[in-house]
Formats: structure tokens, sequence, C-alpha cells
């Protein structure tokens, strides 16, 4: 029985700015199939500077997007760096999502930066990054990316939603592997939160406070996006011109992202219930009317307690939570699989997901040299 076994670090830094998620995972094909586990997994929280500075990039100057590409290198490099030697860790290489600043393939561009370069001169490691560009060259969303990795390590369940900046969902159909971004998630939830002075709604306590806002959640189902067949994906920029408008209106009483508005608590309150209540609303809309079918929920919203409620109340499939480490790390773990299977040439990008003209294997690869010192 042939067996192989690698070691893999994946990093993975998301739309909602929690932090780094750094997953040290063990991969192993007993012939056609891989078993994974994590094995040691963290996520390094960035500074308020580091958040400031990844939210402003996309109106900055092109020097400064270049810079803060290597500045960011060094700074998952070394966190990676830190992480292996606290945990007496030995990997194989790193697979690195990168930071996304901009994301419109309908023009055929994509930008994650996190330069893979500096990570391996501050690691010493190879390192595969870039994972999306490939498939945007070939007419492709480059969006999600984690499907190959439900199909091939989550194929128990009938549908993977991962509740992160973005809600995604993932599932069989007719043999084809389909998977799209269903509507925005943390990205909102998180800004929303900050405005009522919190980093993120705790359990979704803040949102179970609130009341809903019955105009607000149609206008918010009505968007156009919701009524596009996939493949489809959404990012910041969709968010900034489609989302915030809506929670900017006089109704809603909300000011613009990042403005000290302590006083407004109970209505930011009101906009996070109802915007839980649009996010369960849309992922009801994309699963099915089987009741022995499993959705399987990862990401940070899984630990929204009133998100996941109101989840369970518009769908019909068993609600899937499973155990700590795979709800926060999934998408590093996922990661840290396609650059396993970069690193192998083998297709990890599937064109029945992302529209691509043909399936495609993404990822740039940068070998390691000496670590720096300490």
């Amino acid at each position: 029985m042939a067996i192989n076994v690698q070691y893999i670090i994946g990093l993975m830094s998301g739309t909602s700015l929690d932090g780094l998620d750094i997953a040290c995972c063990r991969f192993e094909q007993v012939e056609n199939t891989w078993n994974y586990k994590i094995l040691q997994a963290g996520t390094i929280p960035y500074s308020r500077e580091w958040k400031k500075r990844l939210q402003q990039l996309d109106s900055r100057s092109a020097a400064e997007l270049a810079r803060t590409d290597c500045d960011l290198g060094h700074l998952m490099g070394s966190l990676a760096r830190e992480f292996m030697q606290r945990h007496s860790i030995t990997v194989d290489f790193i697979a690195s999502h990168g930071h996304t600043i901009f994301h419109q393939p309908n023009l055929r561009w994509t930008t994650q930066i996190g330069k893979g370069a500096v990570i391996a001169a501050e690691t010493g490691l190879p390192v595969v990054c870039d994972f999306r560009t490939t498939d945007v060259a070939l007419g492709g969303q480059g969006a999600p990316l984690v499907p190959i990795g439900d199909q091939l390590l989550f194929s128990d369940f009938s549908y993977c939603l991962n509740l992160g900046g973005f809600a995604n969902i993932s599932f069989e159909r007719k043999g084809h592997r389909i998977a799209f971004d269903i509507c925005p998630a943390n990205i909102v939830l998180n800004t929303l939160a900050s405005q009522a002075g919190h980093s993120f709604d705790n359990n979704g306590d803040l949102a179970r406070s609130g009341s809903l806002l019955p105009d607000l959640l149609e206008s918010l189902n009505q968007l156009s996006y919701y009524h596009q067949p996939p493949p489809k994906s959404l990012g910041k920029e969709w968010v900034e011109k489609h989302i915030w408008p809506l929670l900017r209106d006089p109704e809603s009483g909300i000011r613009d992202p990042g403005s000290d508005i302590a006083d407004h608590a109970s209505r930011i309150a009101d906009l996070l219930h109802t915007f839980c209540e649009h996010i369960a609303i849309q992922v009801g809309k994309n699963t099915g009317k089987n009741r022995v079918d499993k959705l399987l929920i990862t990401g940070g919203g899984a630990l929204n307690q009133f998100l996941v409620e109101r989840i369970r109340h518009h769908t019909i499939p068993q609600v899937i939570l499973p155990d700590l480490l795979t709800i926060q790390f999934k998408e590093a773990l996922i990661f840290a699989f396609l650059g396993l299977l970069r690193w192998r040439n083998e297709i990890n990008i599937l064109s029945s997901v992302t529209g691509a003209r043909r399936d495609n294997i993404g990822g740039a690869i940068y070998m390691g040299c000496c670590p720096l010192p300490g």
C-alpha cells in the first residue's frame, strides 16, 4: 500500500482582518485517498496600525502597494518562523494565500499581497503563493479556491459553508463541484461591531439584542448579485458599492465605517440583527431541500451563535459544526493542501467552480534560502 506523507504550513489572511491564521498540517495519501490532521494552529491578530494600513491600501499609491506587499511578506515570514520555533515544528514548505487588496475578475485582475519571495527569505523554506492569478487570466473568477479541498478532504458533507469575510458554499451537482460566494459576512459584521466599540460581535450577542429592519432586509435581498447564476465571486469593492450605501442610508442611522458612533449602539445592534438575517436567508436559498443532507459550517462566523441559529431556521439540511480547530483553520488547512497539489504539479483549481476555460494549476513557487538568524 503506497503512503505519501507531507508536512505543510498554511497561511491565511482574510478580508475580515482578524489576523494571520497559521496552521501546521499533516497530509497522508493512501492510494487515492487523502487524510489530514491539523497539528498546531493559531491566529496572530493584526496590530491596529496594520489593520488600518490594509483597510486603506486600495486607495493608496502604487509605491505604497509595492512597499506593503514586501512589508507584509516580512511580517508573515517572521510570524511563521516564530511559530515553527515555538512549537519545534519542521515542515516541507509553506503555502500562503496572501491578503486580498483588489479582486475584479471581470476585468481579469486580482491582487493578493504578502510577497512569497520575502516569506521564503524569512523562513528559508519554499513558498507556494499567488493561487488566483492563473485562473483569472483564463477567464475565471479566481475564487472560491477551497472547493477542491472540500471535494477531496470533506466529501462526507453535502454542503461546505465557510463564514469568513464572505459566506461561500461548495457542493456537488451532477458529478461536478459547484462553489461560489453567497454574500458578505464578517467583512460587514465585524465593521458594524467595531462601530459599537467591539472588534467583533461575541457569540452574536449584539445582533441578538437588536431588532429586524424589514425595509433594509428587503433592499439587501433584492441586490442583483443574488439572482446571478454561478460561477460568481465577491470582493471588497462590491461591498463598498452595494452594501455600505444601504447601511449608511439616513433611515439606518449609521455613519461611514470607522466613525465613532457609540451613541448609535442600539441602531448598530439592529443593523447586525438584520444583516445576520440577510446572510441566513441567502444561505437557505442556496442549500437543498433534502433533510438527510449535511451542511458543514466553518470560519469565524460559525462562532456567532445567533447567526448559526438563524441559518438553522432557514435551511433544511442538518447543520454540522465540527471541532474548533477545523472551524477556525479550515481555510488555512485547505490552502496548505492547494500548495501540496501545486507542489505535485496537479490540478488545484476547478473550472466548474470558477468558470475558467479549463481546470488549472494555480500558484507560484519561490524556493527557500538560508534562514535569517534569530
